[in-house]
């Protein structure tokens, strides 16, 4: 599978790399014609140790420890997703356009449950708890490995959880391509859709294997998210990141399968959050 993963990624990452150098030119160039080189200095030097200061300690020995529990979101929770209830002439017009039709159903839990699995990836606590860097091939992993737990909680429930996921994964699909686009792969989108395919089902193939096994789960995660090299165990510095990842997936997988039915569905769930990553929140 190295192959076409430094295949993909390398040429995703080398036009995403060309224009984000334009990009920064382009800025450079702004900044420099309004403030002189001293003030743009300073303000970096500032602007870093700030960053330094507020960036949080992760004890990475100390998480993912805790007993699972279900993430169904609490009833009077802000973040919740419910179907809108009409009434009246209203409803009946959106009767006729077929939004309380099953599939119109069907996606909308579709994009809840999305709406879950990025927000837990595109956000910086992730690659901050575990040391990753914020690259094309990093942020694909990481969809990859959530869209997989999804999936294979829904897999639980039978014929309606297959069928949800798969508008799970064709709005996963979907939004792969958008953002294979924005990294400025315009030319032959097909044909990397397809290798970015086939790295993703050999991917869920993996991780269904591995689930039962320790070391085996371990040794995937460092290949899929971490390895850079096709290196089949991590390193020694490496290793703690690694080993608190799988157990973050081990305990997630839990959580899910602790989690209700109607709050899986309907995307009312959330993933444990990891901007917080003292002891007291990372057992609870």
């Amino acid at each position: 599978m190295l192959p076409r993963w430094s295949r993909v990624f390398s040429h995703i990452s080398r036009v995403s790399h060309s224009q984000r150098n334009t990009e920064l030119v382009r800025r450079d160039l702004s900044a420099f014609s309004f403030r002189k080189y001293a003030k743009v200095a300073a303000a970096t030097v500032e602007q870093s140790a700030k960053c330094d200061t507020n960036k949080p300690e992760v004890n990475l020995n100390k998480m993912f420890w805790s007993k699972p529990c279900s993430l169904a979101l609490a009833i009077d929770s802000p973040n919740r997703i419910e179907d809108p209830q009409y009434e009246g002439i209203k409803r009946v017009i959106l009767k006729l356009m077929l939004f309380y039709s099953k599939q119109s159903q069907l996606i909308r839990w579709a994009n809840a449950i999305y709406s879950r699995v990025i927000y837990q990836v595109d956000r910086p606590a992730i690659y901050d708890v575990f040391s990753l860097e914020t690259t094309f091939k990093t942020t694909f992993s990481l969809l990859v490995l959530h869209m997989w737990l999804c999936l294979r909680r829904l897999k639980e429930e039978g014929k309606e959880g297959v069928e949800l996921g798969q508008y799970l994964y064709e709005i996963f699909n979907h939004d792969l391509e958008l953002r294979v686009s924005k990294a400025g792969v315009n030319l032959l989108i097909d044909k990397w859709m397809k290798e970015l395919e086939k790295i993703f089902y050999g991917n869920i193939v993996a991780y269904d294997t591995a689930i039962g096994k320790q070391d085996e789960l371990q040794n995937v995660i460092w290949r899929n998210v971490f390895s850079d090299d096709g290196t089949s165990k991590p390193s020694d510095g490496a290793l703690p990141f690694v080993q608190a990842m799988t157990r973050y997936i081990r305990r997630e997988a839990s959580c899910l399968s602790l989690t209700d039915k109607e709050a899986i569905l309907s995307g009312n769930f959330m993933f444990t959050p990891l901007e917080d990553t003292g002891a007291d929140t990372v057992r609870k």
